[in-house]
């Protein structure tokens, strides 16, 4: 049992993930890694292993102040090649896994009186998206839905909703999936003028599971340099 707050991060071991586990320990939060590899082990996919995971962590931390959802799963597909298989797969970890730690957690948020729930989404719901990747497009697009919905229904218990939409962030996973000059392409379209790094994402986590957080909720803050105002 601890009585600082719990920050539980999703994909917390990723490039994007680790700088959000760095930054809400700066900010005096014990995090908590949901990853193949972390302080919880997990699979994502898998509902029965996230629910398990979820019930480690209050066993072994006795609560969630914050959830962060960074964990992300892309896995290329077009409308004509669609593996249901591979969609299913696809969306357990990007949205259920949200869902099942939130049904896990909220309890306690409420009982508190204090909650954060902050899902990474993509600032690709906002430009013409490659049709390779329907899925994870349709899939972050939902994460909104979700935030907008636990928004409203548990704003009165003290629990702020939110959501972070980076834009084309250099990291290994996306240098690895985007074609040779996307990202002089994507700081191009940008107002500033430089890469977008993993710490661009994880400074707007740390403010939304802060105090001064209490009255934005049901909000995405896109963190994409400007290619896209919001």
């Amino acid at each position: 049992m601890v009585d600082q707050r719990v920050a539980v991060v999703t994909g917390g071991a990723g490039a994007i993930g680790s700088a959000i586990v760095t930054a809400l320990r700066a900010s005096g939060h014990v995090t908590v890694v949901l990853d193949r590899s972390g302080d919880v082990v997990c699979d994502l996919a898998s509902s029965l292993a996230t629910q398990s995971a979820a019930r480690q962590v209050l066993e072994r931390y006795g609560r969630c102040d914050v959830l962060v959802h960074c964990a992300g799963y892309l896995d290329p597909m077009t409308l004509a090649d669609l593996d249901l298989e591979r969609w299913r797969n696809l969306m357990a970890v990007n949205v259920e896994a949200a869902l099942w730690l939130a049904q896990a957690f909220v309890p306690g948020m409420v009982e508190r009186g204090f909650g954060r729930i902050i899902l990474i989404s993509s600032d690709g719901q906002w430009m013409p998206p490659n049709e390779t990747f329907l899925p994870y497009v349709v899939s972050k697009a939902a994460l909104l839905g979700i935030v907008r919905t636990l928004a409203v229904s548990y704003g009165e218990s003290g629990i702020a909703v939110t959501a972070v939409a980076p834009g084309h962030t250099d990291t290994p996973a996306a240098r690895a999936v985007v074609a040779e000059g996307a990202l002089d392409a994507s700081i191009a379209s940008q107002a500033i003028k430089r890469a977008l790094i993993p710490e661009d994402t994880a400074h707007a986590v740390a403010f939304l599971a802060s105090e001064g957080a209490e009255a934005l909720t049901g909000q995405v803050l896109v963190t994409d340099g400007g290619s896209h105002m919001r």
